[in-house]
C-alpha cells in the first residue's frame, strides 16, 4: 500500500539538560517519513527546502526508503528552521527561533506519481496548505490522517474545521482537543471533535500515553517509562508515522487494528526520545521494535 506524507522538512537546533545540538535535519514530515518507512519499503514525500539543505541528509532519507521526487528546492533560499530548549521536565519548552524562510508560501505540488496513494498523512501545516493537498489529488486516499496544534485554533479556526471535514483520523495532544472543544473530559471533548468531521480521534498525552476513540470505542496505550529521556523532539510526529505505516503495512483500518497500530506507534515514539534529533531512528532494528512492543504488551496485561 502507497503512503503518502505532506509536511516539513527543516533544520532544528536543539537544548535539553542533556545537551545541544548546532543545526541537525527535523521536521514533521521528516519524523513521520522515518517512523513509517520502518514499515514500508516506500514513503512518498511532498515538502520544501531551501538550496542550503544538504545533500547528505536527502540521502540519509533515501537511503531509508524515503522518495523525495515530491521534495522542492528552492533556489537561492533558506530552509525552515526551528529553535527550542526543553526544560528539566522535558514537558515544556521555549521557542528560541522560528525562521518559516521557504515555508512561508509553500504550496505542495503533488507529483503524477504519487497521485495514487492509498494512505495521506498531512503533518502540522497551515489548515490552507492541507486543503490544497487534499484537493491536489485526483482521487480520495483510503483513509487521510492529519495533524495540527493550538496556533491554527488560534488564528485559522474556520479552515481548520473546512479541513476537519476531509479526513478519517485527527491527531492532537491533550490541550489541544480541550481548546478546539471547550470541553475538560476528553472524553466529552472526543464526541464534540468526532462531530466536526472525523470518525476517529487519536488524543496524545505525551509521558502519558495516548487514548484512540472512534464512535462509541475507546481505548488507551500507556507510555513504556524510560530510564532517560534524551530529546522529546519530534516525539509526536514518529507516534503518528508509527500509526500510519503500521496501517499501510496491514492495509487494515478497522478500530482492532488501530489499536495495534497506536501500540506501534508508540513504540517507535519511544525510540526516538532516546537520542538527539533523529539519531535514534535511524539506528533501530526489527528485533528492537519487537521487543519495545513485547514490554507494552506485558505493560498493560492484567
Amino acid at each position: 500500500m502507497s503512503l503518502l506524507t505532506i509536511g516539513t522538512v527543516a533544520f532544528d537546533a536543539l537544548e535539553t539538560p542533556y545537551g545541544k545540538t548546532d543545526k541537525i535535519i527535523g521536521g514533521s514530515c521528516t519524523y513521520i517519513a522515518l517512523s513509517s518507512a520502518f514499515f514500508l519499503p516506500k514513503v512518498n514525500v511532498v515538502a520544501v527546502v531551501g538550496d542550503d539543505f544538504p545533500q547528505a541528509y536527502m540521502d540519509t532519507l533515501t537511503s531509508k526508503g524515503i522518495d523525495l521526487e515530491g521534495l522542492q528546492i528552492k533556489k537561492g533560499e533558506k530552509s525552515f528552521f526551528w529553535a527550542g530548549k526543553y526544560h528539566n521536565n522535558m514537558n515544556s519548552r521555549d521557542t528560541l527561533v522560528t525562521d518559516l524562510n521557504v515555508l512561508a508560501d509553500f504550496k505542495p505540488v503533488i507529483p503524477a506519481s504519487y497521485q495514487d496513494c492509498d494512505y495521506l498523512m498531512l503533518g502540522n501545516l497551515t489548515p490552507q496548505v492541507q486543503i490544497e493537498a487534499i484537493e491536489g489529488l485526483v482521487k480520495r486516499p483510503k483513509l487521510i490522517v492529519m495533524d495540527t496544534m493550538n496556533f491554527w485554533m488560534d488564528v485559522a479556526m474556520d479552515d481548520l474545521k473546512r479541513v476537519l471535514k476531509m479526513v478519517d483520523v485527527l491527531c492532537i495532544n491533550d490541550e489541544e482537543a480541550r481548546q478546539l472543544s471547550e470541553q475538560y473530559s476528553l472524553r466529552t471533548a472526543a464526541k464534540l471533535i468526532m462531530a466536526m468531521g472525523p470518525q476517529t480521534l487519536i488524543i496524545k498525552k505525551g509521558e502519558h500515553g495516548a487514548l484512540l476513540f472512534q464512535d462509541q470505542n475507546m481505548f488507551y496505550c500507556p507510555a513504556l517509562p524510560l530510564e532517560e529521556v534524551f530529546d522529546p523532539t519530534g516525539a509526536g510526529d514518529t507516534f503518528v508515522g508509527g500509526f500510519i505505516g503500521y496501517l499501510a503495512k496491514t492495509d487494515d483500518t478497522s478500530f482492532e487494528n488501530m489499536r495495534k497500530a497506536i501500540v506501534y506507534g508508540s513504540a517507535m515514539a519511544s525510540f526516538c526520545v532516546e537520542k538527539f534529533g533523529t539519531e535514534r531512528l535511524l539506528e533501530i532494528t526489527d528485533q528492537d521494535l519487537e521487543g519495545r512492543v513485547n514490554e507494552f504488551r506485558e505493560l498493560a496485561r492484567f
